[in-house]
Protein backbone atom coordinates (compact mmCIF):
# COMPACT_ATOMS: atom_id res chain seq x y z
CA UNK A 1 0.00 0.00 0.00
CA UNK A 2 1.48 3.25 -1.07
CA UNK A 3 0.69 6.48 0.66
CA UNK A 4 0.06 9.86 -0.85
CA UNK A 5 2.39 12.09 1.14
CA UNK A 6 4.22 13.72 -1.69
CA UNK A 7 4.14 11.44 -4.68
CA UNK A 8 1.74 14.26 -5.43
CA UNK A 9 1.21 15.18 -9.03
CA UNK A 10 -0.62 13.45 -11.82
CA UNK A 11 1.55 11.45 -14.19
CA UNK A 12 0.19 13.30 -17.18
CA UNK A 13 1.93 16.55 -16.16
CA UNK A 14 5.60 17.06 -16.94
CA UNK A 15 6.40 13.37 -16.67
CA UNK A 16 10.17 13.60 -16.92
CA UNK A 17 10.59 16.20 -14.20
CA UNK A 18 8.02 14.41 -12.03
CA UNK A 19 9.98 11.16 -12.24
CA UNK A 20 13.22 12.93 -11.35
CA UNK A 21 11.60 14.61 -8.36
CA UNK A 22 9.99 11.37 -7.27
CA UNK A 23 13.30 9.51 -7.38
CA UNK A 24 15.02 12.23 -5.34
CA UNK A 25 12.59 11.94 -2.45
CA UNK A 26 12.02 8.17 -2.55
CA UNK A 27 14.13 7.40 0.57
CA UNK A 28 12.14 9.90 2.65
CA UNK A 29 8.87 8.67 1.19
CA UNK A 30 9.80 5.07 1.97
CA UNK A 31 10.44 6.04 5.59
CA UNK A 32 7.03 7.73 5.77
CA UNK A 33 5.27 4.72 4.26
CA UNK A 34 6.88 2.41 6.79
CA UNK A 35 5.90 4.75 9.63
CA UNK A 36 2.32 4.77 8.35
CA UNK A 37 2.30 0.98 8.38
CA UNK A 38 3.39 0.94 12.02
CA UNK A 39 1.07 3.71 13.20
CA UNK A 40 -2.01 2.67 11.24
CA UNK A 41 -1.71 -1.10 11.49
CA UNK A 42 -5.22 -1.57 12.92
CA UNK A 43 -6.80 0.83 10.43
CA UNK A 44 -5.16 -0.89 7.46
CA UNK A 45 -6.00 -4.35 8.79
CA UNK A 46 -9.64 -3.27 8.98
CA UNK A 47 -9.52 -2.64 5.23
CA UNK A 48 -7.80 -5.98 4.58
CA UNK A 49 -10.45 -7.78 6.65
CA UNK A 50 -13.21 -5.97 4.75
CA UNK A 51 -11.58 -7.12 1.53
CA UNK A 52 -11.57 -10.70 2.82
CA UNK A 53 -15.33 -10.55 3.32
CA UNK A 54 -15.69 -9.86 -0.40
CA UNK A 55 -12.98 -12.29 -1.53
CA UNK A 56 -12.37 -14.88 1.22
CA UNK A 57 -9.72 -17.10 -0.37
CA UNK A 58 -7.87 -15.62 -3.35
CA UNK A 59 -5.09 -17.78 -4.70
CA UNK A 60 -3.44 -15.06 -6.78
CA UNK A 61 -3.11 -11.38 -5.85
CA UNK A 62 -1.54 -8.41 -7.65
CA UNK A 63 -0.57 -5.28 -5.70
CA UNK A 64 -0.47 -2.38 -8.19
CA UNK A 65 1.81 0.44 -7.05
CA UNK A 66 3.12 -1.63 -4.16
CA UNK A 67 5.50 1.00 -2.77
CA UNK A 68 7.45 -0.33 0.21
CA UNK A 69 5.09 -3.28 0.58
CA UNK A 70 2.58 -2.31 3.27
CA UNK A 71 -0.21 -3.70 1.11
CA UNK A 72 1.78 -6.69 -0.05
CA UNK A 73 2.69 -7.74 3.48
CA UNK A 74 -0.83 -7.09 4.76
CA UNK A 75 -2.30 -9.18 1.96
CA UNK A 76 0.04 -12.11 2.65
CA UNK A 77 -0.90 -11.89 6.33
CA UNK A 78 -4.63 -11.74 5.59
CA UNK A 79 -4.58 -14.43 2.89
CA UNK A 80 -1.98 -16.98 4.03
CA UNK A 81 -2.56 -19.32 1.06
CA UNK A 82 -2.19 -16.64 -1.62
CA UNK A 83 0.76 -15.72 -3.80
CA UNK A 84 1.29 -11.99 -4.41
CA UNK A 85 2.88 -10.12 -7.32
CA UNK A 86 4.06 -6.67 -6.17
CA UNK A 87 4.12 -4.23 -9.10
CA UNK A 88 5.80 -0.81 -9.01
CA UNK A 89 7.76 1.36 -11.44
CA UNK A 90 10.36 2.28 -8.80
CA UNK A 91 13.44 0.10 -8.52
CA UNK A 92 14.18 1.67 -5.13
CA UNK A 93 10.73 0.84 -3.71
CA UNK A 94 10.81 -2.73 -4.99
CA UNK A 95 14.28 -3.28 -3.48
CA UNK A 96 12.95 -1.97 -0.15
CA UNK A 97 9.94 -4.27 -0.48
CA UNK A 98 12.09 -7.29 -1.38
CA UNK A 99 14.14 -6.75 1.77
CA UNK A 100 10.96 -6.74 3.89
CA UNK A 101 9.73 -9.86 2.12
CA UNK A 102 12.99 -11.67 2.86
CA UNK A 103 12.95 -10.48 6.48
CA UNK A 104 9.43 -11.89 6.89
CA UNK A 105 10.42 -15.15 5.15
CA UNK A 106 7.85 -14.68 2.38
CA UNK A 107 10.10 -15.10 -0.65
CA UNK A 108 8.25 -18.24 -1.70
CA UNK A 109 4.95 -16.35 -1.86
CA UNK A 110 5.85 -12.86 -3.09
CA UNK A 111 7.42 -11.83 -6.39
CA UNK A 112 8.18 -8.33 -7.66
CA UNK A 113 7.64 -6.81 -11.07
CA UNK A 114 9.11 -3.45 -12.12
CA UNK A 115 6.93 -1.84 -14.76
CA UNK A 116 5.52 1.57 -15.68
CA UNK A 117 1.86 0.68 -16.07
CA UNK A 118 1.25 3.72 -18.28
CA UNK A 119 3.69 2.27 -20.79
CA UNK A 120 3.20 -1.50 -20.48
CA UNK A 121 0.59 -3.79 -18.99
CA UNK A 122 2.18 -6.93 -17.47
CA UNK A 123 1.32 -10.37 -18.82
CA UNK A 124 -0.98 -11.47 -16.02
CA UNK A 125 -4.23 -13.40 -16.28
CA UNK A 126 -6.95 -14.96 -14.13
CA UNK A 127 -5.98 -12.95 -11.04
CA UNK A 128 -8.32 -13.40 -8.08
CA UNK A 129 -7.62 -10.05 -6.38
CA UNK A 130 -6.09 -6.84 -7.71
CA UNK A 131 -5.20 -4.29 -5.01
CA UNK A 132 -4.50 -0.65 -5.93
CA UNK A 133 -3.90 1.53 -2.87
CA UNK A 134 -3.07 5.23 -3.35
CA UNK A 135 -1.81 4.35 -6.81
CA UNK A 136 -4.70 4.67 -9.26
CA UNK A 137 -4.59 8.47 -9.29
CA UNK A 138 -0.97 8.34 -10.43
CA UNK A 139 -1.96 6.68 -13.69
CA UNK A 140 -1.77 8.84 -16.81
CA UNK A 141 -4.73 7.00 -18.36
CA UNK A 142 -6.73 5.43 -15.53
CA UNK A 143 -9.55 4.45 -17.90
CA UNK A 144 -7.11 2.23 -19.81
CA UNK A 145 -5.69 0.78 -16.58
CA UNK A 146 -9.18 -0.08 -15.32
CA UNK A 147 -9.99 -1.69 -18.66
CA UNK A 148 -6.82 -3.81 -18.42
CA UNK A 149 -7.69 -4.74 -14.84
CA UNK A 150 -11.12 -5.94 -15.95
CA UNK A 151 -9.48 -8.20 -18.54
CA UNK A 152 -6.87 -9.47 -16.06
CA UNK A 153 -9.26 -10.48 -13.26
CA UNK A 154 -10.48 -14.04 -13.14
CA UNK A 155 -14.24 -14.64 -13.37
CA UNK A 156 -15.44 -13.76 -9.88
CA UNK A 157 -12.23 -11.82 -9.21
CA UNK A 158 -12.15 -8.60 -7.22
CA UNK A 159 -10.59 -5.16 -7.70
CA UNK A 160 -9.99 -3.08 -4.58
CA UNK A 161 -9.07 0.60 -5.03
CA UNK A 162 -8.00 2.52 -1.92
CA UNK A 163 -7.51 6.29 -1.72
CA UNK A 164 -6.87 8.66 1.15
CA UNK A 165 -9.70 11.20 1.46
CA UNK A 166 -7.31 13.76 2.90
CA UNK A 167 -3.68 13.72 3.90
CA UNK A 168 -3.08 12.79 7.56
CA UNK A 169 -3.49 15.44 10.24
CA UNK A 170 -1.24 15.61 13.29
CA UNK A 171 -1.55 19.02 14.96
CA UNK A 172 -4.11 20.66 17.25
CA UNK A 173 -5.86 23.69 15.74
CA UNK A 174 -4.23 26.02 18.28
CA UNK A 175 -0.55 25.28 18.86
CA UNK A 176 -0.22 27.91 21.59
CA UNK A 177 1.95 30.06 19.32
CA UNK A 178 1.64 31.32 15.77
CA UNK A 179 -1.74 31.82 14.11
CA UNK A 180 -4.35 29.09 14.85
CA UNK A 181 -5.37 26.84 11.97
CA UNK A 182 -1.88 26.20 10.56
CA UNK A 183 -2.56 22.61 9.57
CA UNK A 184 -5.79 23.53 7.76
CA UNK A 185 -3.92 26.17 5.76
CA UNK A 186 -1.25 23.60 4.89
CA UNK A 187 -3.89 21.14 3.74
CA UNK A 188 -5.60 23.82 1.67
CA UNK A 189 -2.26 24.64 0.02
CA UNK A 190 -1.39 21.03 -0.85
CA UNK A 191 -4.93 20.48 -2.16
CA UNK A 192 -4.46 23.51 -4.41
CA UNK A 193 -1.13 22.04 -5.55
CA UNK A 194 -2.89 18.82 -6.54
CA UNK A 195 -1.47 16.49 -3.88
CA UNK A 196 -3.60 13.39 -3.44
CA UNK A 197 -6.15 14.59 -6.03
CA UNK A 198 -8.44 11.79 -7.11
CA UNK A 199 -12.05 11.39 -8.25
CA UNK A 200 -14.79 9.12 -7.03
CA UNK A 201 -13.63 6.04 -8.90
CA UNK A 202 -17.07 4.41 -9.11
CA UNK A 203 -18.10 5.95 -12.50
CA UNK A 204 -14.75 5.08 -14.12
CA UNK A 205 -14.90 1.54 -12.73
CA UNK A 206 -18.40 1.07 -14.17
CA UNK A 207 -17.33 2.55 -17.52
CA UNK A 208 -14.58 -0.09 -17.63
CA UNK A 209 -17.30 -2.76 -17.52
CA UNK A 210 -17.01 -3.69 -13.85
CA UNK A 211 -19.69 -3.68 -11.18
CA UNK A 212 -19.27 -1.96 -7.81
CA UNK A 213 -19.67 -4.52 -5.03
CA UNK A 214 -19.34 -1.97 -2.23
CA UNK A 215 -17.90 1.46 -1.48
CA UNK A 216 -16.95 2.37 2.07
CA UNK A 217 -15.00 4.99 4.03
CA UNK A 218 -12.72 3.94 6.91
CA UNK A 219 -11.66 6.56 9.46
CA UNK A 220 -8.77 6.47 11.93
CA UNK A 221 -7.55 8.48 14.89
CA UNK A 222 -4.68 7.50 17.16
CA UNK A 223 -2.55 9.23 19.78
CA UNK A 224 -0.60 6.11 20.73
CA UNK A 225 3.09 5.74 19.87
CA UNK A 226 3.62 9.48 20.32
CA UNK A 227 7.28 9.29 19.43
CA UNK A 228 6.41 7.71 16.08
CA UNK A 229 3.61 10.22 15.51
CA UNK A 230 6.05 13.07 16.16
CA UNK A 231 8.49 11.48 13.71
CA UNK A 232 5.73 11.07 11.13
CA UNK A 233 4.58 14.67 11.62
CA UNK A 234 8.16 15.91 11.31
CA UNK A 235 8.68 14.05 8.03
CA UNK A 236 5.37 15.28 6.68
CA UNK A 237 5.85 18.93 7.71
CA UNK A 238 9.40 18.91 6.32
CA UNK A 239 8.07 17.86 2.91
CA UNK A 240 5.37 20.52 3.03
CA UNK A 241 7.94 23.15 4.07
CA UNK A 242 10.22 22.22 1.18
CA UNK A 243 7.50 21.83 -1.44
CA UNK A 244 5.09 24.67 -0.64
CA UNK A 245 7.15 27.65 0.50
CA UNK A 246 5.59 30.46 -1.57
CA UNK A 247 1.86 30.05 -0.73
CA UNK A 248 2.61 30.22 3.01
CA UNK A 249 2.88 33.40 5.05
CA UNK A 250 6.13 34.36 6.77
CA UNK A 251 4.40 33.74 10.11
CA UNK A 252 3.36 30.21 9.11
CA UNK A 253 6.82 29.42 7.77
CA UNK A 254 8.34 30.60 11.07
CA UNK A 255 5.86 28.45 13.01
CA UNK A 256 6.76 25.38 10.95
CA UNK A 257 10.45 26.04 11.46
CA UNK A 258 9.95 26.16 15.22
CA UNK A 259 8.02 22.88 15.13
CA UNK A 260 10.76 21.25 13.07
CA UNK A 261 13.64 22.49 15.23
CA UNK A 262 14.56 19.37 17.25
CA UNK A 263 16.26 21.45 19.96
CA UNK A 264 13.72 24.27 20.17
CA UNK A 265 11.12 24.75 22.91
CA UNK A 266 8.26 24.29 20.40
CA UNK A 267 9.71 21.14 18.82
CA UNK A 268 7.26 18.47 17.69
CA UNK A 269 9.22 15.98 19.77
CA UNK A 270 8.35 17.91 22.95
CA UNK A 271 4.60 18.10 22.32
CA UNK A 272 2.09 15.85 24.08
CA UNK A 273 -0.96 16.87 22.00
CA UNK A 274 -0.11 15.23 18.67
CA UNK A 275 -2.29 12.60 17.06
CA UNK A 276 -2.79 11.07 13.63
CA UNK A 277 -6.21 11.44 12.00
CA UNK A 278 -7.65 10.77 8.59
CA UNK A 279 -9.74 8.47 6.45
CA UNK A 280 -9.62 6.30 3.35
CA UNK A 281 -12.34 5.44 0.86
CA UNK A 282 -12.32 1.97 -0.66
CA UNK A 283 -14.06 0.70 -3.80
CA UNK A 284 -14.55 -3.04 -4.37
CA UNK A 285 -15.56 -4.14 -7.87
CA UNK A 286 -16.02 -7.29 -9.94
CA UNK A 287 -15.85 -7.96 -13.68
CA UNK A 288 -19.22 -7.46 -15.35
CA UNK A 289 -21.22 -10.55 -16.13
Amino acid sequence: MTSEHSRGHHHGHQQGRHNEAQQSHEPGLAETLDLDALLLHEHLQEIFDWTAKHQPAPGTIVDLGAGTGTGTLGLTRTFPQASVVAVDQSEFMLAHLASAVEKNQLSDRVSTLQVDLDATWPELADIDLIWAASSMHHMGDPANILSQIGKTLAPGGLLVVVEMDTLPRHLPDDLGFGAPGLEQRLHDAVALAGWNAHPDWAPAIREAGMEIAEQRTFTYATDENRELIAHNAQTFLSRMRTSLGDPLSAEDLATIDQLLDPHGPQSLTRRTDLSMRGSRTVWAARPGR
